[in-house]
């Protein structure tokens, strides 16, 4: 764990806390979703593999939601490109034609994919325990995420976890994406709380932790995929390596 020293006596009242890959096991839960939607289509008969869509869809889905965040696409170019892309690749290795990968189809494969997903309730190890700590605790969390309103709200519901939030805070809400300024300060806006006594939780550097910072806030950066810190442009108040490093700070 990794303090920065000037925040470590703020006391804090309301916590901004990432969903995706912070809480919920969005890439675990995707992998059990992708096999289930790559099975019940059969995508085995007009593609290498299994393993070679999954790693296709990872890096094309990386690459999108990056851009969305940035607002260099919106919404339902991020929908269709996830899809459109790894699919178009692995027909064409395997030689077919691609005239049908139209957006419609994509859309189509989008919604069963998130319908199967946000079924699933694998969480980030610890994620229920520490919730039930800052619950203890007396702190107010809000949910802050780039997701979606219909399968966002169902994650939750399936990994036991809409319990713990006063609030649930979405891009589509606040009309700008983590990292905008904007996201956080209607963040701050409908809950009421004040910029000087919240923080944001988050495993992804770019849009939860440098977007806050951005805001004024405080952060604490959920090194889940061991990124060097050495490597950030602007350090956190605090990294940890586990949600239960967040108990010693909170």
């Amino acid at each position: 764990m990794t303090d920065n020293d000037t925040s470590t006596t703020r006391h804090y009242s309301d916590l901004l806390i990432d969903l995706d890959d912070t809480l919920y096991d969005t890439h675990g839960n995707s992998i059990i979703a992708l096999k289930h939607l790559y099975d019940e289509r059969n995508w085995d008969e007009i593609m290498p593999s299994y393993e070679a869509f999954r790693d296709a869809y990872f890096a094309t889905n990386v690459d999108v939601w990056a851009k969305y965040a940035h607002g260099e696409i919106d919404r339902d170019t991020l929908i269709v490109e996830r899809y459109r892309r790894p699919v178009t690749e692995m027909v064409k290795r395997c030689g077919g034609d691609t005239s049908w990968i139209t957006p419609r189809w994509c859309v189509e494969a989008s919604d069963r994919y998130g319908d199967i997903i946000s079924r699933e309730p694998g969480t980030v190890p610890g994620a229920k325990e520490l919730l039930e700590y800052l619950t203890g605790k007396g702190y107010r969390l809000h949910i802050c995420s780039n997701g979606f309103h219909e399968v966002q709200s169902r994650k939750l519901r399936s990994a036991g976890l809409d319990s713990y939030f006063t609030t649930v805070i979405l891009s589509e809400d606040a009309g700008a994406n983590k990292p905008c300024t904007q996201f956080f300060d209607y963040a701050l806006a409908t809950t009421g709380a004040r910029r000087e006594s919240t923080i944001m939780i988050g495993d992804h550097y770019d849009t939860d932790i440098a977007g806050a910072i951005n805001a004024g806030l405080d952060t604490i950066f959920f090194n889940r995929w061991s990124v060097d810190p050495r490597t950030l442009d602007r350090q956190p108040s605090h990294i940890v390596n586990s949600l239960k490093e967040i108990e010693k700070i909170l």
